[in-house]
């Protein structure tokens, strides 16, 4: 934007209902994982509403950056709660997921009920080595920017083979390169240094409605009284959600599960999917294997965080637990308490923690802890590679039996075909999704 055309003036206070509106479109467009999610609030709020400035953005960006659970809904939630308070903050971060939550709730009930089409599992039998390309992707993408020295690798290597081979739980793992950061941070600073971050632009495109100076809104104040207040309430509405669930075990396992999974989720929901593999697949049994695959692979072509493939996964375990007679309403209760209680910590984080962060506006750090649970992360998600990798190009193997059955050469071709259009054609990755979908389609006819 040249300086012409920059605007003199600040935009008009927007109504809640033009807030609304906004926050509900991009719920339905809010595709690309949260780096795709981030450039569009980025591009609509700071440079063609200019709702919010790009220092402010950012300082809010950051924050988000250092919490558990999907940064971009966090950020819509910050966003909207400088704009209009409590209510625009929930406004925004519901209308951020629920699309996706209606989609993937109808995309599993169809999927339980015609997955055994020909042309249904010819679709999901393409899409599973897009996922593994998409993973492995995944993990290459954070580890390029996170993995600045030996020391940060060699933590990625061993978080790989604590879980792989150790089948050391998640939070543990987490726990140790947290640890691990901390101490390095004092013995080793410049090992410890984050990687890269979000730095601030000095790009111009007006004065904002809330602008690099203009003073923290009234409601946004910060008091030691208002944080206890706050986080009172969601540990009221926590237990209520807790004790209203209570009486389905299986439902009750859903909602403690993933308000554990909530906390866990630093650096992403891919580092956090091991983790709901391990208890959803292997400890109770929700879905199986190839399912979660399936859930990964539609997460990843619905509007939405990817996290929310939690939604997949309640309602598919609802289902197979039967915690209602009938089984739509039983996938539906299951999806309502994963996607319940993994998002309510968002809110959380937000709501009450915002204040102090506007209070101490350019103070904000990464942290040396933060440094080391980001190496172990690659090696999570590498981990998370191999166990897709291994259901797509050995379907029939079993933990016994590793590589029984028929080796899928195919996939295997498909699979490097698809992480290199990512990788260095740059394509997008539902295009990626597409194609792949589309070939297991047309492989269904030829065969």
């Amino acid at each position: 934007m040249s300086n012409a055309a920059v605007p003199a003036a600040p935009p008009p206070v927007p109504t809640l209902g033009e807030a609304f509106r906004y926050w509900l479109k991009l719920g339905f467009i809010s595709f690309g994982g949260p780096a795709g999610q981030i450039s569009i609030m980025h591009q609509e709020l700071v440079e063609k509403r200019r709702w919010i400035s790009e220092h402010r953005f950012l300082h809010a960006l950051n924050y988000c950056m250092l919490l558990p659970g999907p940064e971009a809904t966090q950020l819509a939630i910050y966003i909207a709660w400088l704009l209009h308070g409590v209510v625009g903050g929930i406004i925004a971060g519901v209308l951020f997921f629920l699309p996706g939550f209606v989609l993937l709730s109808a995309l599993a009930a169809i999927y339980l009920a015609w997955g055994d089409v020909p042309l249904v599992a010819g679709v999901f039998h393409g899409i599973k080595p897009a996922v593994v390309a998409v993973v492995l992707f995944a993990a290459w993408r954070i580890g390029s920017k996170s993995i600045k020295n030996g020391l940060l690798g060699g933590i990625a290597a061993l978080a790989f083979v604590g879980i792989f081979f150790f089948k050391i739980d998640f939070p543990w793992i987490v726990l140790a390169a947290g640890l691990i950061g901390a101490i390095g941070g004092k013995l080793m600073p410049a090992r410890f240094k984050g990687g890269g971050g979000h730095g601030a632009s000095h790009k111009q495109y007006g004065p904002a409605l809330i602008d690099d100076h203009t003073p923290t809104p009234a409601h946004a104040g910060f008091s030691w009284g208002k944080l206890m207040a706050t986080t009172t309430v969601f540990v009221v509405i926590w237990v209520a959600a807790m004790a209203a669930f209570s009486g389905s075990q299986a439902l009750f396992d859903l909602s403690g599960f993933f308000t554990k999974a909530a906390f866990l989720t630093i650096g992403g929901a891919y580092a956090v999917l091991p983790y709901v593999y391990q208890g959803a697949v292997e400890h109770f049994g929700w879905l199986t294997g190839p399912q979660m695959i399936d859930g990964l692979a539609l997460g990843e072509t619905t509007p939405g965080p990817l996290i929310m493939v939690v939604t997949w996964v309640g309602y598919i375990g609802g289902v197979t637990k039967q915690v209602l007679a009938n089984p739509v309403a039983a996938g539906i209760a299951g999806a309502t308490a994963a996607t319940f209680f993994t998002f309510l910590p968002s809110f959380l984080f937000i709501l009450a923690g915002a204040p102090l962060v506007e209070a101490t506006r350019n103070e904000l750090k990464f942290t040396a802890p933060l440094t080391g649970i980001t190496a172990a992360v690659v090696g999570v998600i590498m981990n998370l590679a191999v166990f897709f990798a291994w259901h797509t190009f050995w379907p029939r193997a079993t933990e016994a039996a590793p590589f029984a059955g028929p080796f899928e050469a195919m996939q295997v071709v498909v699979a490097i075909a698809a992480f290199l259009a990512l990788w260095k054609y740059k394509v997008d990755i539902m295009k990626v999704i597409g194609a792949c979908a589309l070939l297991g389609l047309a492989l269904t006819f030829v065969r």
